[in-house]
């Protein structure tokens, strides 16, 4: 009886049907790659680029900050400072005024006297050096020509000391512009980044932010005491912010960056702090130890010291920590920042 078993293929043979299946396969996926294209392998590191764009953004913002708050002192140091020249101005007129009598005075009597003279030349300042003169006016006069030549060199160096803050100031509001500029620049590349995704990408990644949103809506904070009533009242004010939105520059109280965040719930406790993260870190008690913190203690982040946020206690930060997102808890273990140390107010 005839066998119906099909004969063995050769390995020549069988080859021949491999490469043949294999060319169909790649015709047919190309097939399904025109109708329903697969993500380009180049975006896989998309979302990596554009959160290093955000936190070199939230890097740029803090010296942002900090020049900005450089500026703003300088601002106020000129504007006393010229105020202060205006009113020794007016002063001088006076005096000026009182010893213009004295030489009017002395003319109607016969002719100026020559101290007189030497004060209302071009360099008034050279009478001192002729001390002899002096016994030319009387001691009232005498007087008057002290502390007339004592503001008038007080005026000088309430100018100069005017010029030098200009010049700081306007050093200042150049690297203000830099920074903002440099800021600018982050959140454009991120966002044509953004733009290079698909719908479905950014609409996973908007998911994935709204869920850590939703997250700190029901985060477990334990139930430790802060360390202090004005650290307790700071944090108290940070957690009735959750919910609004991270805002580079800004200090609330409808948005915020990392350290607006934290200056302004101080504020709220009548604590002044400075503006940036990096002069935060260096204010109040040290903690080194994540175990040692207590809810409404600053914590440090970065290598760089670039943020800051409040420990909520159970692990937790309050903090606001990017562009795009809220302010909200996060998790020190997964926020992707390496904890530096805590301050305590």
């Amino acid at each position: 009886m005839a066998s119906h078993r099909r004969p063995k293929q050769s390995n020549a043979a069988y080859a021949t049907v491999l490469t043949a299946a294999t060319a169909a396969a790649v015709a047919i996926s190309t097939q399904s790659a025109s109708a329903d294209p697969l993500p380009d392998p180049s975006k896989k590191g998309v979302q990596a680029q554009v959160d290093r764009l955000y936190e070199e953004a939230t890097q740029a913002t803090e010296k942002y900050n900090g020049a900005k708050e450089s500026a703003d002192k300088l601002k106020k140091q000129v504007k006393d400072l010229q105020e202060t020249a205006a009113r020794k101005q007016g002063d001088l007129n006076a005096l000026r005024s009182q010893l213009g009598s004295v030489a009017a005075a002395q003319y109607r009597s016969g002719g100026i006297d020559p101290s007189v003279q030497l004060l209302l030349s071009t360099d008034p300042d050279a009478y001192l050096e002729q001390a002899a003169g002096l016994d030319r006016l009387s001691a009232r006069q005498s007087q008057t020509l002290q502390t007339f030549l004592s503001q008038q060199r007080a005026l000088t160096q309430q100018r100069t000391q005017a010029a030098g803050k200009l010049k700081d100031l306007q050093e200042s509001r150049t690297e203000v512009a830099a920074q903002k500029k440099k800021i600018q620049s982050k959140l454009a590349k991120a966002q044509q980044l953004l733009n290079t995704m698909t719908a479905k990408e950014r609409s996973q990644r908007a998911a994935e932010e709204e869920r850590a949103n939703r997250s700190s809506e029901r985060v477990d904070l334990g139930n430790e005491a802060s360390a202090s009533g004005r650290a307790a009242a700071a944090f108290s004010a940070a957690k009735s912010r959750v919910g609004l939105p991270y805002v580079w520059g800004a200090t609330g109280p409808s948005s915020f960056d990392c350290s607006g965040l934290t200056s302004w719930a101080f504020q709220q406790a009548g604590v002044s702090l400075p503006r940036t993260s990096q002069a935060q870190a260096n204010v109040g008690t040290r903690i080194n130890s994540l175990s040692a913190l207590r809810p409404g203690d600053l914590i440090i982040m970065r290598t760089d010291l670039s943020h800051v946020g409040f420990y909520a206690g159970n692990g937790q930060i309050l903090h606001a920590p990017k562009p795009g997102a809220q302010v909200r808890y996060e998790s020190i273990a997964r926020s992707g920042m390496p904890f530096m140390w805590g301050v305590r107010m």
